[in-house]
């Protein structure tokens, strides 16, 4: 029974990855993990049982990364400097899910939904405490430079993570000095 629900979970995870949430079918979940819709809907009675359970399994197997380490960092260049490239690889690792979920947005359940859309605000929020003075400016360009489509952007035109985290702390750094 467990073995069943794993497969079921797993192909959920294979077609969110593949074709995203949206397009998601339970048929095509029962089909991809080779059991009829009965078993599936026995394992999961709807849709969004089943988007939570492979949304847990998904995170478990690729977690982002947590910004509450960052904050640690007393130095805010120094936070910028290791957060970046960190977050960076998290995108690349987690590029298809990522960009489909986002796509997606609109679909998921509240729950989902509103954990997607805060963690690149948490992850702002924490790159941007410890400046000695408020900045609009700097505030802006840490929300962009922490913004998932911001480093596909720079990713799809040929960056390397470590190059994407330089040009995004420049960035930020000049909004710093001209505020």
């Amino acid at each position: 029974m467990d073995r069943t629900r794993a497969r079921i979970t797993q192909a959920a995870i294979e077609l969110h990855g593949s074709i995203g949430p949206a397009a998601t079918t339970m048929s095509a979940v029962a089909e991809r993990a080779g059991v009829t819709r009965a078993t599936l809907y026995r394992h999961f009675p709807n849709e969004e049982i089943l988007f939570r359970a492979c949304s847990a399994e998904w995170r478990s197997a690729n977690p982002s990364p947590d910004p509450a380490q960052w904050a640690t960092i007393p130095d805010p260049h120094q936070r910028l400097a290791t957060a970046l490239p960190a977050l960076y690889g998290w995108y690349r690792s987690a590029e298809a899910m990522r960009a489909n979920l986002l796509r997606d947005v609109a679909v998921l359940p509240a729950a989902v939904r509103t954990g997607i859309e805060s963690y690149t605000r948490t992850v702002a929020e924490a790159l941007d405490a410890g400046w000695p003075r408020q900045s609009r400016l700097r505030r802006a360009a840490i929300s962009h430079a922490v913004a998932f489509e911001t480093w596909q952007s720079l990713a799809h035109q040929g960056l390397t993570d470590s190059e994407a985290a330089q040009l995004m702390m420049g960035l930020i750094t000049t909004a710093e000095q001209d505020a």
